[in-house]
């Protein structure tokens, strides 16, 4: 009565058991790529299965007994898995061996045919090594079949009872050591739940297991199916079924695929900089070109078309009365110099901009003076530092001093007496290093001739 109401909790366990561990397989991985890794490495298992005098290592006469019955088992253990190919584990078996024939009556005869033994284990407790075959698979990180060999020691309590067989003998409950060796495969139904087959023959250190003293001693055998729950973080796979190197093939296939992806999107990143480029340089040639040769860039040209020969305002438009042509040339002073100097330190602009600012006009227009006087020529040469593209500081350059040129040629000054030119970054008179370099590599130069 005792034995059917432990099967029947077991088999209560069991099922609530595989239930609860079912709940916890619906999520995905999350692999984080390349870093170190959590693993269920304990688990616990309950089995039941079938208890038998006979194995294969019983011989001809099969111990001291012929015949085994059917009897049932059930059991338990706690596993801790060290590498994925092996572990260390603690089994737990209770149960009854029954056998009949006893081999030490004359064969055949009735006295034989009732004779029989019926062993039962109280308890009995053994730590074994587990040996797995570790998954090593190219494409599957987790295994679904994974085969194991056991071997280990361990120590049971157990009585036997023998029924009319005059060599046996009743003992009480004592206590023996035992070897167990098995062998069994686990199928893998999640990252928790693992169902167990197996089989185990344990090698009694003693001779009066089933009750007869034998020539040898006794064994027995215990083939089971059970379920394993493996304990651990909620994503993490079970270490005995687990492929680092199909692992290692997932993360390194996606870590390619970005790297193509991030590659792909950088060309096209480069080439449409190119095509950017490419085109605003085409601007600039076309802006800063001369079509009518009149002295105006195409940008500042207000009257574009002009004659050859014209005399042109700043904006490129001819003059309603032509500035006197005075052809002899004065030489120039250091009153000359100092003028333009005075010029070229107050020039100020808006900030990226090629704007003159109001403040700068009073010794610009003495420098408009000194063109009209003394007929002198005059090139301007905008510069700028390195901070900007080349395209653009190329043009604010060249707006720059383009800026400077009209503003003259608005106070009477020959736009064909001046050169207005940009040359960016490319002439700098100080280190771009630090911001008071920066400071006097932007700048625009008067050159008088």
């Amino acid at each position: 009565m005792n034995f059917n109401f432990t099967k029947s909790l077991l088999a209560v366990a069991l099922v609530s058991l595989s239930v609860a561990a079912s709940a916890q397989t619906g999520s995905n991985d999350s692999t984080n790529r390349f870093q170190k890794r959590q693993f269920r490495t304990w688990s616990i298992g309950l089995n039941g299965g079938i208890l038998s005098h006979y194995t294969p290592f019983n011989g001809e006469n099969n111990g001291d007994f012929k015949s085994p019955q059917v009897s049932w088992g059930y059991g338990g253990y706690i596993k801790k898995q060290i590498l994925p190919g092996f572990g260390i584990q603690a089994d737990f078996l209770a149960g009854t061996i029954k056998g009949s024939h006893a081999n030490s009556l004359p064969s055949p005869s009735a006295a034989q045919d009732n004779s029989s033994f019926s062993t039962r284990i109280d308890w009995s407790a053994s730590l074994s090594s587990v040996f797995t075959v570790a998954n090593v698979s190219l494409n599957q990180k987790r295994s679904f079949l994974a085969p194991y060999l056991t071997a280990g020691a361990g120590y049971m309590s157990s009585s036997a009872h023998v029924f009319n067989t005059p060599a046996g003998n009743n003992t009480n409950y004592h206590n023996n050591w035992f070897i167990p060796i098995g062998a069994g495969f686990k199928l893998g139904l999640s990252r928790v739940v693992n169902i167990d087959l197996g089989y185990t023959v344990s090698f009694m250190k003693s001779r009066d297991f089933d009750g007869v003293v034998g020539a040898i001693n006794d064994r027995f055998a215990y083939a089971h199916a059970g379920i394993e729950i493996a304990l651990g973080k909620k994503k993490s796979s079970q270490l005995q079924n687990f492929s680092a190197v199909a692992a290692i093939r997932e993360e390194s296939a996606a870590e390619s695929n970005e790297l193509r992806n991030r590659l792909a999107i950088a060309e096209q990143n480069r080439l449409r900089d190119q095509a950017a480029y490419a085109a605003a340089a085409d601007q600039l040639a076309r802006d800063m070109g001369d079509e009518d040769g009149d002295g105006v860039a195409n940008k500042y040209d207000k009257c574009p078309g002009t004659a050859a020969n014209t005399t042109v305002d700043g904006a490129g438009c001819p003059l309603r009365t032509p500035a006197q042509v005075i052809h002899e040339k004065v030489i120039i002073t250091e009153a000359d110099r100092k003028v333009v100097g005075e010029a070229i330190r107050n020039l100020e602009f808006d900030l990226g901009k090629a704007t003159i600012k109001a403040r700068s006009y009073p010794t610009l227009d003495r420098v408009a003076d000194l063109l009209v006087q003394k007929n002198f020529s005059l090139k301007l040469a905008g510069h700028t530092d390195n901070t900007g593209s080349m395209a653009l500081n190329l043009a604010l350059s060249k707006d720059r001093a383009e800026a400077v040129k009209a503003y003259l040629v608005s106070k009477g000054a020959n736009a064909s007496t001046i050169e207005a030119t940009g040359y960016g970054p490319n002439q700098p008179i100080a280190t771009n290093k630090t911001a008071a370099g920066r400071q006097q590599n932007r700048r625009v130069e008067f050159s008088l001739f």
